[in-house]
């Protein structure tokens, strides 16, 4: 199949694109978020093709996988007049957790007929209100990079993106007192001056944006990963920690619950649980490295990249019958 879909999410678009499709990503002069192209952080197949506008309007596509509402207009714009989910088969993934009201959140494609709405969690599905939309849930799948745990720094890691703008969400505002139960080494795009932000001392609180080639080799030698996060999906850095064998320090929040069984860390909603078990990673090390063999056997046998496309495969079958 000719799959169109937009670089929106790199992680993800990269278990996606390990399948047996030629996959259309589009690209724009400026490379703005409507046209990013490949990835240039991420190993992508040759089997990924940018695509601009002008082009897409004369190629074949079979399936078209959005994932942002105004998608819809600028494929039908792009695609010549073809609109997905009436002249070409679509699906549309969310990737997040609801926003706002959230009891109530309204999904903005619910009660269609035209597609399928595909939930990367079921704690997503739980909570958008999607209505009649034919919904589907296809975890997380994760190109394993391999057992490279060594947890020699006794400190632990942090992955998180625009921690200062995304703040209670992310659990930002837990960071110090946690940074007294170990130095933290936080990774991703808009982290630096975290600790001047914060009042972390800059020798408990360091910040780095490093690409995946190199962030997974970082990460194994920190002792433990940590996952403060209040509300968002579920995050993919957290299953790739879990596949480097890492073991686990999390809030027990939104899906984490789920994906993290208890043998693999410690999970609870109160921050004190969360700042001893990182001391205790701290002090013994075998402890860390037992249990992170074991996050990595949840991980691999739950969001494996061979199960990931699969599921992908049956629902995209189904999309376009």
């Amino acid at each position: 199949m000719n799959i169109l879909l937009w670089h929106v999410h790199g992680s993800w678009t990269t278990a996606f694109v390990q399948g047996p499709h030629t996959y259309l990503v589009p690209v724009t002069p400026a490379r703005d978020p409507d046209g990013l192209g490949r990835a240039r952080t991420y190993s992508w197949p040759p089997a990924v093709h940018e695509a601009t506008p002008e082009e897409l309007r004369d190629t074949p596509v079979d399936l078209v996988v959005l994932q942002r509402p105004h998608e819809l207009r600028l494929a039908e714009q792009w695609l010549g007049g073809r609109r997905p989910g009436r002249d070409i088969p679509a699906v549309y993934l969310e990737h997040n957790a609801p926003d706002g009201d959230v009891p109530r959140t309204r999904h903005p494609f619910a009660d269609r007929d035209d597609l399928t709405l595909v939930h990367v969690t079921h704690f997503n599905r739980l909570f958008w209100d999607c209505g009649s939309t034919r919904t589907e849930v296809i975890e997380h799948g994760i190109v394993d990079p391999g057992h490279q745990y060594t947890g020699r720094l006794a400190r632990a890691a942090v992955v998180v993106n625009e921690p200062v703008r995304r703040g209670r969400y992310t659990g930002t505002d837990l960071l110090p007192a946690l940074s007294e139960a170990a130095p933290l080494d936080v990774f991703g795009m808009r982290t630096e001056g975290l600790a001047e932000h914060l009042g972390i001392p800059p020798d408990r609180c360091r910040t780095a944006d490093l690409p995946q080639s190199e962030l997974h080799a970082a990460l194994a030698e920190r002792r433990c990963y940590l996952h403060p996060v209040r509300w968002t999906s579920l995050g993919l850095s957290l299953l790739e920690a879990m596949h480097l064998g890492m073991p686990v320090v999390a809030l027990a929040t939104t899906e984490a619950v789920e994906a993290v069984p208890p043998v693999a860390g410690t999970l609870s909603t109160r921050p004190d649980v969360l700042a001893r078990a990182v001391r205790h990673y701290m002090e013994n090390p075998a402890a860390a490295a037992e249990d992170g063999a074991r996050a990595r056997q949840a991980a691999l046998g739950r969001y494996g990249l061979k199960r990931f496309l699969d599921d992908w495969e049956r629902v995209m079958t189904e999309a376009r019958a």
